[in-house]
């Protein structure tokens, strides 16, 4: 029996395999915004979902079976998660400082205006707006579902739960639409950059946040969740809730002010 508070992981493959497969993922987008190649970017974003869930399953199995968290553990990955949030914040904090420096201060090549030239403005008030309400109500329906499993409502938790699932699906669905519809394209300018890399990685990060939610939600179907453990499920919300945060700039910044 081990004499200290903190747990020591075994030996995994799993953070290696996942930044190997990190850089041939950045690689096949590279080729994707190039050649158009998407097949590729599919195949490597596939083998990452494979990697995470098998991560995964050995966290809860550490958690759940092993016995391998106390309160001084679970306040070590809380701190964690945090931290991995502020990283993620300083992540889009460069784009959105690279989208204010193109927009108040547009050279030459963009006309001296912002949007550039001959870039067709979108309607805040049309998809975006819609957006922006989907995904608040996918924030709302994840902070019941909350409420109810600290209330002991399974049932009542899971149907919130999988609402929450849904409008994210359902956002990710009206995004790729704009998207094909859009008149603006990745090489219209830095605006076009700008734009695309804000959104694209925006949307990323949703995929990523519903991943985590629908592993959360087998979990609360196997019932493996009380009022006394639901960490997981918290460090969940905190990055739907951050996603939704991200979104509100960027619509406040990108569909609003830059339009």
């Amino acid at each position: 029996m081990d004499n200290h508070f903190f747990h020591l992981v075994k030996h995994s493959p799993w953070p290696l395999l996942i930044a190997l497969n990190l850089i041939n993922s950045i690689t096949s987008i590279t080729k994707l915004i190039l050649n158009s190649s998407s097949l590729m970017c599919f195949f490597f974003v596939f083998i990452s979902v494979l990697i995470m869930i098998q991560w995964w399953r050995d966290v809860i199995r550490e958690s759940l079976y092993e016995g391998s968290r106390s309160l001084k553990i679970n306040y070590m990955i809380g701190s964690g998660m945090i931290f991995f949030i502020v990283s993620e914040i300083c992540l889009f904090s460069s784009f959105f400082w690279m989208y204010f420096y193109y927009g108040l201060s547009p050279d030459m090549e963009t006309g001296s205006v912002w949007p550039p030239f001959k870039i067709t403005q979108m309607s805040f008030m049309d998809i975006p707006l819609l957006n922006t309400m989907i995904l608040l109500m996918s924030g709302f329906f994840i902070t019941w579902a909350h409420y109810n499993l600290t209330m002991n409502s399974f049932k009542n938790s899971m149907i919130n739960l999988m609402m929450s699932i849904l409008l994210g699906l359902y956002f990710l669905v009206i995004q790729g639409y704009e998207y094909m519809n859009s008149s603006i394209s990745f090489n219209d300018s830095v605006f076009g950059n700008s734009f695309f890399i804000l959104t694209g990685f925006h949307g990323l990060h949703v995929m990523i946040g519903l991943i985590f939610l629908v592993v959360m939600m087998l979990q609360l179907i196997k019932k493996k969740f009380s009022f006394m453990n639901m960490n997981g499920f918290e460090y969940s919300i905190w990055y739907w809730h951050f996603v939704d945060i991200v979104w509100l700039f960027l619509y406040l910044t990108v569909y609003w002010w830059g339009m």
